[in-house]
């Protein structure tokens, strides 16, 4: 069995997805990643020692403005009214695991949004460690979880 695609027209061109007759809905999506890191730049970011300036708290500022920037980045995507947007990070021995949550009360979900905190917030890292790090690797960006609950 083929699914539809939404977003191809049975032309086979691109098309927004019509969402005006869905009912507005609580919609929640956590995505991850994660930025493998030499030990050594690790230990420069954990202790904020990185002479750009705080990492983390430039990454979460900046994956929080991509996740509110995420419609004019994906050109099909919706422009969302954020209820919340979340950026978390957690220091492992050989790199940085970022997760994001994003929220809304809108007809269409959030995925996109968490998708884009995490990704903008490892290129972010990526930017800011690359004069000591030149072995940086960003992998795994995937949708953890998305939830719907109808108002």
């Amino acid at each position: 069995m083929t699914e539809k695609l939404t977003h191809i027209r049975a032309d086979g061109s691109a098309a927004m997805v019509d969402v005006s007759g869905k009912p507005v809905s609580r919609r929640e999506a956590t995505a991850c990643g994660f930025i493998r890191l030499q030990e050594k730049t690790v230990e420069v970011i954990a202790e904020g020692q990185m002479p750009k300036g705080d990492v983390l708290s430039v990454a979460r500022v900046a994956g929080i403005q991509a996740a509110k920037q995420t419609s004019n980045l994906i050109p099909l995507c919706h422009a969302l009214p954020l209820s919340k947007v979340a950026v978390d990070f957690e220091i492992e021995a050989d790199g940085v695991r970022i997760t994001a949550l994003a929220r809304t009360d809108a007809k269409t979900g959030v995925e996109m949004e968490a998708l884009a905190a995490v990704s903008v917030a490892g290129l972010t890292i990526y930017d800011m460690c690359k004069a000591i790090d030149k072995t940086m690797v960003i992998e795994k960006i995937e949708l953890l979880e998305k939830t719907k609950v109808v108002l």
